[in-house]
């Protein structure tokens, strides 16, 4: 009998250890397709930024992604597929809307020769950031507790060489919220679904208006996920001073 338990016990280890041979592997592969490598330390804060995660979960609502292997891969692997479209070297990241931190927190982990700042207006989520960052040691990360379009009136205008966004909203919102935030010659980056065929559309007036160029639509490759969409939109011209609008001036009037 202790020779099964034995066994047994020998082979669920082996099977985790499996598991997180794979997870590690497929960091690693879409970390490569930017040329970065992530250490040994580097996966672990990963790691470790998924328990905090799930922790705080449990106290707010954070994320719908309840299951481990899920949150592995549509959070973590997920984020690192914005990786190719960053800037190499020391770069300014806005991460608008970051909610839970993705992709802003597993990028500024990848990336530390990036500054990345999370931009999230909601207390709880923002103390949330504050206290990951600390326990993660991101010396690299600062949080924003304003509201975009607040943030896109502030000295922190124009200054970023990216802002990204993901799960936020449409198109047409996030040019507004986003683009003043860039720099001239900086990019918006918006993780999309299917649906952004329909928004893109719609939102070219608007992206015009506050200073960006064409939109190119980049096909995410990610195992057990399909339909994701990286856009990539420069920033070519510098965004009208009117723009963002306040949040009681937009309210329910997309530029369109």
């Amino acid at each position: 009998m202790k020779d099964n338990r034995f066994v047994a016990s020998w082979l669920r280890g082996f099977v985790v250890l499996s598991y997180d041979l794979a997870v590690n592997e497929l960091w690693t592969s879409l970390a490569a397709r930017a040329n970065v490598t992530l250490s040994d330390e580097q996966h672990a804060q990963l790691s470790r930024y998924l328990d905090l995660l799930f922790d705080a979960n449990a106290r707010m609502n954070l994320t719908r992604i309840t299951d481990r292997a899920q949150a592995e891969l549509q959070h973590v692997a997920d984020a690192l597929t914005a990786l190719p479209h960053l800037p190499a070297g020391a770069i300014r990241v806005a991460d608008v809307g970051s909610g839970g931190g993705v992709p802003g927190i597993p990028l500024a982990i990848a990336r530390p020769d990036a500054t990345v700042m999370l931009i999230e207006s909601t207390k709880k989520k923002a103390a949330f950031l504050k206290s990951a960052a600390e326990a993660l040691e991101l010396k690299n990360v600062h949080i924003s507790e304003w509201r975009a379009e607040d943030v896109g009136h502030s000295n922190s205008r124009e200054t970023f060489d990216v802002a990204i966004a993901r799960a936020v909203a449409t198109m047409d919102w996030l040019a507004e919220w986003c683009l003043p935030l860039v720099k001239k010659g900086g990019r918006m980056l918006a993780m999309k679904g299917p649906k952004v065929a329909d928004e893109l559309p719609v939102a070219r007036r608007a992206i015009k208006l506050l200073g960006g160029g064409e939109p190119v639509v980049h096909p995410v490759d990610l195992p057990g996920t399909e339909h994701r969409v990286i856009v990539e939109i420069p920033k070519i011209a510098k965004s009208d001073p009117k723009y963002p609008r306040s949040a009681t001036a937009a309210k329910g009037k997309p530029l369109a």
